[in-house]
């Protein structure tokens, strides 16, 4: 990666703390991933790249910049035009002085063994090549066509404290613990000029995680993102590092064709090339080899909140699924997907004791483990109930067994930041509890679990904070939970939720709801029995046969 840019100045010398950040964050990238990088952006020789701006932010020790002076080299000589017309057709720059430097060496050296004269190489290389902080320069000074190279991966906590306010106040989408390179995505993709492209190899965290928030909806919003090549055990750098990289292609106009790529440590210069070659040349719309796999999609996913992580040929289908089907939440159908309610004190809230308190104050509970054979076994669990039916705290004089519980318990519950927050309503739960819920008809699934696990309760039960819910004013909940007990079904979850160790999966609302699912009534009646039938018997095969018939699909790739 190349090293994080000074502001504007030739001051070589760094405070102590940003040199050892910034040389922390300097890995450089191998010759023949920079090839595949402008090849797969169109930056090449056959174009006139001296009307063309490249720019590289981070150039670190000149590895893409030695590719990059070929290939305008060629580019030039191929015209007939001289050396010195490409003057403006590129700029680098870098915080470390011994790097500017360096990548300046490597560009003259590598120009004078194309021919060139050595005064109009060095001429070049020095117009080129610029100690400066990309993040905080002017912008008109880095407008570009292309944007390329492997930005640092130095976590902002490491950078000096006003040199990170002043990234903050520059890069919007560098909140929480950001790190340095999503001001890089930003930054340069602001740079571009309509229809412009950038290409970085970079780690690719971003896509998924919190801090990556701000930049996913910038790029959904305004960008089309191209191509996403994970290549994390690929041996694509001098020195072994764990960054997760990925090869990421955008451009500055609105979303089209995307590709999503795998890779695996066999894939190198070779298997690179005939990627390259897949990709501009418009192959079949999946490709599997013994190195990669690849899929072309029509889009890519157009929420910013998270986007997926699965096969590229998994990815393909639920894109198409995304375009073609409406989200498992939906205001047409009257579909709502929900959490159960915490209390912020379970051992005061919760109690199986019949008499603790009056009767119409103890609301029947869902639990976890009432749900684990497939269908509800209360276990007997209640609410100590402080709401009534309209929604508001109880009078606690009307219920004096009740205000006599809280008040043995007072000390407890005045702890919790809840009742801190609101003093006189010390005794809430966390939570308001909706009295309707109770006697609907809801598919409730446990937060935690190896695989998808929809449980019907038919009414009568309030679910706990560690069950979702699931709530509907038109399909058949057994249906529905056919559906949702389907690998189908569990695709979408797998590909956006957290895993945790051993594989579990977390079934949270914002993954649930990223479930996409058939028109109630577009459903065949074989089909509805079917997948009701599934339901019953928890038979997860014909649930997931009946459920690619639904969808339209022929399998569901792994």
């Amino acid at each position: 990666m190349g090293s994080i840019a000074l502001s504007g100045t030739d001051d070589l010398s760094l405070p102590e703390s940003l040199q050892e950040a910034v040389e922390h964050g300097e890995v450089f990238t191998r010759a023949w991933v920079v090839e595949l990088i402008l090849d797969l952006l169109g930056y090449t020789a056959d174009k006139d790249l001296c009307d063309l701006r490249l720019v590289e932010p981070a150039c670190g020790g000149g590895a893409f910049l030695t590719v990059i002076s070929s290939r305008i080299s060629a580019s030039c000589q191929a015209r007939g035009r001289p050396l010195t017309d490409a003057i403006d057709a590129v700029r680098a720059f870098d915080l470390l002085g011994r790097n500017v430097e360096r990548s300046r060496a490597l560009v003259t050296e590598t120009l004078r063994d194309e021919g060139w004269d050595p005064q109009d190489a060095r001429r070049v290389a020095t117009a080129w090549v610029r100690q400066g902080d990309y993040l905080l320069r002017p912008d008109a000074e880095q407008r570009a066509d292309y944007v390329v190279g492997n930005p640092p991966y130095i976590r902002l906590e490491d950078v000096p404290d006003d040199r990170m306010a002043a990234y903050r106040r520059a890069c919007s989408t560098m909140g929480g613990r950001a790190d340095i390179y999503v001001g890089f995505y930003e930054v340069a993709l602001r740079s571009l000029n309509r229809g412009g492209r950038l290409g970085f190899i970079c780690a690719d965290r971003w896509m998924r995680n919190q801090y990556g928030r701000r930049l996913r909806q910038l790029v959904t919003r305004h960008f089309s993102m191209d191509l996403a090549l994970v290549m994390h055990d690929v041996d694509a750098f001098d020195d072994q590092v764990a960054a997760y990289p990925a090869i990421t292609l955008l451009s500055h106009r609105p979303q089209g064709e995307a590709v999503a790529a795998d890779t695996n440590r066999s894939f190198g210069a070779r298997q690179a090339r005939d990627f390259a070659d897949w990709y501009l040349k418009g192959g079949p719309a999946t490709v599997a080899t013994a190195s990669y796999q690849a899929a072309r999609m029509p889009h890519w996913f157009p929420e910013e909140d998270s986007w997926p992580a699965a096969s590229p040929a998994r990815l393909a289908v639920l894109e198409e699924l995304t375009e073609r089907f409406r989200p498992l939440q939906d205001t047409g159908t009257g579909t709502k997907v929900g959490i159960g309610v915490a209390t912020g004190a379970d051992k005061v809230f919760l109690t199986k004791d019949e008499d603790l308190v009056e009767a119409d104050r103890l609301l029947p509970m869902a639990m976890v483990r009432d749900t684990t054979s497939g269908t509800i076994d209360w276990s007997g669990t209640y609410l100590v109930n402080p709401w009534t039916a309209d929604g508001d705290l109880v009078d606690l004089d009307a219920f004096p067994r009740l205000a006599a519980y809280f008040a043995k318990h007072g000390e407890t519950l005045r702890r919790r930041y809840v009742a801190g927050r609101q003093p006189e309503r010390w005794y809430k739960t966390i939570d308001k509890v909706d009295p309707r819920l109770t006697r609907r008809q809801k598919l409730l699934l446990p937060d935690m679990k190896l695989t998808i696990h929809p449980v019907l309760d038919e009414g009568g039960l309030y679910p706990h904070h560690n069950l979702y819910f699931i709530v509907s004013d038109v399909w058949d909940m057994r249906v529905l939970g056919g559906l949702l007990l389907s690998k189908v079904a569990e695709a979408f979850v797998e590909a956006y939720a957290v895993k945790m160790r051993g594989g579990t999966l977390r079934f949270q609302a914002q993954y649930l709801r990223k479930i996409r699912v058939p028109d109630p009534a577009a459903i065949g009646e074989s089909d509805r029995k079917a997948l009701a039938e599934a339901f019953d018997k928890r038979d997860v095969e014909a649930a997931t046969e009946a459920a690619l018939r639904v969808y339209g699909l022929s399998g569901l790739p792994d």
